[in-house]
Order: C-alpha cells, then structure tokens, then sequence
C-alpha cells in the first residue's frame, strides 16, 4: 500500500467515510493513491477537487485522450510507475485503438515524441517536459511557441493544469512509497458532466 498508515474503507468513519463513498469504485474498492490522505481527509478534499477539474471537465477542450497521454509522459518522466499504470489503461480504453495504443506508449517510454506526434501536440508534449524537468528555464517565449502552433490560452492553460496536477500526484505517490497492491488498474471519476460527482469505474 504505501510508508505510512492508511485508513481503510471498513474502519473510516466522519468526514472521511463520507469522502469514500464519494470516491469508491466496485466492492467498495478505494485507489491507493487517495487512501494516502486518509489520515487528512481535508487534502483528499482538494486532491479530487483538482484531479476531477482539470483532467475529467467537459469545459476542457483538448481531447480526453491527449490529457491522458500528458500524464503518462509527466508520470513517466518523474518514474512514477503507479500513475503511468492507472493512467495508461485509462488512455487505452479512450483511445480504443490497441496498435495506435502501442505506438503512444512507446513514443512516451522512449521519450521519442516525434515519433507519433506533431505540431499542436508535439508542442504541448515539449512544453510538459520542460515544466517538469527544468521549469526554471521556462519564459515567455516558450507560451509564445505554443500559441504558434495554434493552441489557445485556455488550452495552454489546460496543458499546463494537468502537468502541473501530475508533477504533484506522481511526488505524493513516490514520495510516500504508494503502491498498486489491491487497485483496480485504470479506474477514473468518467462523468465529465458532473464536477461533484467522483465515483470511480
């Protein structure tokens, strides 16, 4: 599971039950990677807040797919193995194309981005890398290239949210020693509709 104690489902109580009935998947099955804040429910509050908004909100305008495939990178980047597992069966599935499917991962992996992607989503992908790995080095100018290849400011900003989401996620997770013990690979809050509604399928 993880370095430090977790509260499971059968023994939470208060405001933390509360949050797991809103979160959980089949039988009752709560991600590792939100059972981490049960000991602060309240940051389990704002992890789902951010994670449901800026990856699963239909007022996004980037593709679903691409969203997914940014955190795999990001995650894959950082050498967050138990984000690129969850989030890599929630790319295949929206993709639903398994050779294309292959050919995303692999480019990802390997870290060969042109192998796969162009213009807009080349760009965005080289952004998310350089937010990662050397944010420091980031400008303007870097805004003004992606603007180049056509991506708005609202998309920009999508980009960078879910970059940044995953930069955080994948340090909880590794920081804390959280691992795929019990999970249901792949699981997602999939209502985009809904911004209050977390269950997970």
């Amino acid at each position: 599971m993880s370095w430090i104690k977790e509260i499971s489902y059968k023994d939470a109580t208060g405001q933390l039950k509360r949050m797991y009935d809103r979160i959980k998947g089949p039988n009752n099955n709560i991600d590792n990677v939100l059972s981490i804040h049960s000991l602060r429910p309240h940051t389990l509050v704002g992890h789902m807040g951010l994670y449901k908004n800026v990856l699963h909100n239909s007022n996004n305008t980037l593709p679903k797919w691409y969203l997914e495939t940014l955190g795999v990178y990001v995650s894959n980047l950082n050498q967050c193995s138990y984000c690129v597992d969850h989030h890599s069966i929630g790319l295949k599935r929206l993709i639903n194309d398994d050779s294309r499917f292959q050919e995303i991962i692999a480019c990802l992996v390997n870290d060969k981005l042109q192998d796969h992607f162009k213009y807009q989503y080349l760009a965005g992908l080289q952004y998310a890398k350089q937010l990662t790995l050397s944010h420091h080095t980031i400008t303007e100018s870097n805004i003004h290239t992606l603007r180049e290849q056509n991506l708005s400011d609202g998309e920009i900003l999508e980009i960078n949210q879910v970059v940044s989401y995953f930069n955080y996620v994948n340090r909880t997770v590794v920081g804390l020693g959280v691992n795929t013990d019990g999970d249901i690979i792949g699981l997602s809050p999939n209502d985009s509709d809904d911004a209050e509604n977390w269950n997970h399928s």
